[in-house]
């Protein structure tokens, strides 16, 4: 399964450390087993259940905030160079896992994807939080996934959140027009 998860999600290969690398891809393989679902519906699963018929997929939901976080982060290198630190691994690995939970918040019946009963008690950012946690994923990257939503306004935000908590949005709000 990683090598699929490698080869439709490249991004996993821009984390630099081989052991956040590896952690990532386990909370997305067991992400896929506890919710049942294969790599290839990655491209079927909507990222959103708000937006009724959107064309964005999850996989591709995921892959555009990262890629908005990669370039964030280097605008922010080339303007701020040492006044502004951001720790790409964890920035990377949380873009990579902020709507992890989702594949526990999603179910699909009679070719129709709904919240679950899972998702009806925990909103993706706990659940993700809980599946990087059993993984060892480091409190940094916990964090972004805990507040790059609702449930995180009102707390304070690492650099690194902040960047995955826009970047969300900006792949968010255009389609709700």
């Amino acid at each position: 399964m990683k090598n699929e998860l490698l080869h439709s999600i490249p991004e996993f290969k821009l984390i630099a450390d081989s052991a956040l690398r590896e952690k990532t891809l386990n909370v997305w393989e067991k992400a896929l087993r506890r919710g049942n679902w294969e790599v290839s519906d990655l491209e079927r699963i909507p990222f959103t259940l708000m937006i009724p018929d959107t064309p964005i997929s999850f996989k591709d939901h995921i892959r555009a905030v990262t890629r908005v976080c990669i370039k964030v982060a280097e605008a922010f290198s080339e303007v701020y160079g040492d006044k502004l630190k951001v720790n790409k691994d964890y920035l990377i690995a949380g873009a990579l896992l902020h709507d992890i939970g989702k594949l526990l918040e999603y179910t699909e019946e009679k070719g129709k994807f709904i919240q679950s009963r899972s998702g009806a008690f925990l909103r993706h950012p706990f659940s993700g939080v809980g599946l990087c946690f059993e993984e060892g994923i480091p409190d940094e990257v916990l964090h972004i996934i805990a507040v790059h939503s609702k449930e995180g306004e009102g707390v304070r935000h690492s650099v690194e959140a902040i960047i995955v908590h826009y970047a969300d949005f900006l792949n968010f709000d255009p389609f709700r027009l």
